[in-house]
């Protein structure tokens, strides 16, 4: 994980795992969380921007980190790791007294794809796109990236990124309003510095005041969603689909779903 340093008054955190696509483990994971943390409470950054190294924004958890597990049958309790690590970095963008922009440089998936819909921007390269890969091994959305598709795309639309598991690449994010803006790579990091930069000399104060009263207008709150997640994420780990899900994603293979 790195951290340009402050630069114009913002903040650029980097995934940077790219021989895993930007996948999370324990380590990176509560780093970024540490980073984003630290530059959220720094008066002098008024923007922080999260990106990612290489081809990838982020492709979600690492299952090739818990691999072992899997093949032999002990499945981790997935709740515990949504409920410890992701949970919190979520509550941290959306509580971010400060514009928080996604620099979507290529594929965000899973939970990766949950962190950039979190964000207040997301910048996406033509080479991008999101993905809910959750239902490809037997899981349910986490991280609140339900719950944000739901108030963006609403509920029809969700429910069938979340059941399908298709990508949206960058052009459709667009026009379905995911996306606040898509450049080709070459303009890419241009496009998203200028908008930063334009947030970082911005009404810091009354952009903390704006976004405060966005999170408590919508008649769910994202609280609640995410403590249920834990629930059914838990439930969902152990179910005999996302053991046969993740097995034949390590194994490079077509998953055969029992309905168990």
């Amino acid at each position: 994980m790195g951290t340009t340093p402050a630069e114009d008054n913002i903040s650029v955190i980097t995934l940077n795992r790219p021989d895993v696509l930007n996948a999370l483990d324990d380590e990176s994971g509560f780093d970024l969380l540490q980073k984003f943390g630290a530059a959220s409470e720094d008066e002098s950054i008024r923007c922080i921007v999260i990106t990612g190294a290489g081809r990838a924004f982020c492709s979600g958890e690492d299952l090739g980190a818990l691999a072992g597990g899997y093949r032999t049958g002990d499945v981790p309790d997935l709740g515990t790791t949504v409920e410890n690590r992701y949970n919190p970095l979520i509550r941290a963008i959306r509580a971010a007294p400060k514009p928080v922009v996604a620099a979507v440089n290529g594929v965000a998936a899973g939970a990766g794809a949950s962190i950039a819909l979190a964000c207040d921007f997301r910048i996406m390269s033509t080479k991008a796109k999101l993905v809910l890969a959750f239902i490809k091994v037997g899981l349910v959305p986490d991280s609140g990236g339900l719950w944000f598709l739901t108030k963006m795309v609403g509920a029809a639309k969700a429910w069938e990124l979340a059941a399908t598991g298709d990508p949206v690449p960058a052009e459709e994010a667009l026009r379905l309003g995911l996306a606040t803006k898509v450049a080709e790579p070459e303009d890419f990091e241009k496009v998203w510095r200028t908008l930063a930069g334009d947030l970082a000399t911005g009404p810091t104060q009354a952009y903390a005041l704006t976004k405060a009263m966005l999170n408590v207008a919508i008649e769910r709150g994202l609280d609640e969603q995410l403590d249920l997640e834990v629930a059914a994420q838990r439930a969902a780990g152990k179910t005999a689909d996302h053991l046969e899900g993740t097995q034949a994603f390590l194994e490079k293979r077509p998953a055969q779903f029992k309905g168990r």
